[in-house]
């Protein structure tokens, strides 16, 4: 979703080492494992953000194990469409699936019968958390801090928010703000980060919320200027503050949603494990980094990190959804 753009600082956390007895443990348990090339569908379109992770770690991972990893683009609906594949699939980690939080949390609230369901079908193995999102105004708002742009909103009456679509972040965020601030800003639902983008560039929105990577297009142009991080700092914006830091008090504000693998549920723990550490490890490859910095992202965590985090921020994901008032389609 997220276009290349001149590469940021990025500082590469040293998390290839891995404890030696749990190294081996895996490693002698699953033996036999791979028997043959490893597929990874990927649930989002070719050439976004979620791609280019699924082929940096995916290369890493087929050089250490001496199977090819063959990349496939399954998108829609999502990413039910590529996500329902896997959990259909043999639970022998032959299979994994490269995906993002609205996947794996949102769809279960958005969608009546997504095709799958995440606790009894799918394994989280490893994720990679989210960036901070960034909350961009309009020039001709005046906008430059949260509480500007909360007394913006008071005075017009109505502003509208652009999200790249319904149930996002983005979305929850306006929802957010309104419910603390008595606000009425009203979201504008687009088909994608990129469009969304566009709609700032023509200046028909008063304000919008994404990635750093893919604002740049209306950052550089000077089409907006961003007031806020949703939850936590950007390292290449270090001075804009997050918006519990700018009195915003939703538990929402607090998580930061992720990108990441899992596989079929039944799929033995020894083999979870192993790619686990593959991921970890792949943080040290130089085409990984230059993915990463690119999308200014922190590096993979682990099997017990990542299950932590994703108990830890489920409930929160879904009662701010809730609150949204959707009706599942």
């Amino acid at each position: 979703m997220s276009k290349t753009i001149d590469r940021r600082h990025f500082i590469a956390a040293g998390a290839g080492a891995v404890a030696m007895p749990f190294v081996s443990r895996s490693a002698s348990a699953q033996a036999g494992w791979p028997a043959r090339q490893i597929r990874m569908i990927c649930s989002y379109p070719a050439g976004g953000q979620t791609d280019l992770l699924a082929r940096a770690y995916g290369e890493f991972i087929s050089k250490q194990i001496g199977k090819t990893v063959v990349v496939e683009n399954k998108p829609g609906a999502s990413g039910a469409i590529g996500t329902a594949e896997v959990a259909r699939a043999e639970p022998d980690g032959h299979t994994i699936l490269c995906s993002i939080s609205t996947t794996y949390i949102m769809n279960r609230v958005v969608m009546k019968n997504p095709g799958y369901d995440m606790d009894k079908d799918l394994t989280l193995v490893s994720v990679i958390p989210g960036a901070g999102l960034l909350l961009v105004a309009n020039p001709k708002t005046g906008v430059k801090t949260l509480e500007d742009f909360v007394a913006f909103a008071r005075k017009s009456g109505k502003v509208n928010f652009g999200t790249y679509s319904a149930g996002s972040a983005p979305h929850m965020t306006i929802n957010e703000l309104n419910k603390q601030y008595g606000l009425n800003i009203e979201p504008v639902h687009y088909r994608g980060e990129a469009p969304m983008w566009t709609g700032m560039l023509e200046g028909t929105l008063d304000a919008a919320m994404g990635s750093y990577t893919a604002a740049q297009s209306v950052l550089q142009s000077d089409r907006g200027s961003v007031f806020a991080v949703h939850s936590k700092k950007v390292d290449a914006i270090p001075a804009i503050k997050t918006l519990p830091e700018q009195g915003a008090t939703s538990k929402f504000f607090t998580v930061s949603g992720f990108s990441g693998w899992a596989v079929p549920r039944a799929t033995p723990q020894a083999v979870v494990d192993r790619l686990s550490e593959l991921c970890v490890a792949a943080n040290s490859d130089p085409k990984v980094k230059e993915v990463l910095a690119t999308f200014v992202l922190e590096p993979a965590i682990g099997f017990k990190a990542t299950n932590d985090l994703y108990q830890r921020e489920l409930p929160i994901w879904i009662e701010s959804a809730k609150s949204l008032g959707l009706e599942p389609a």
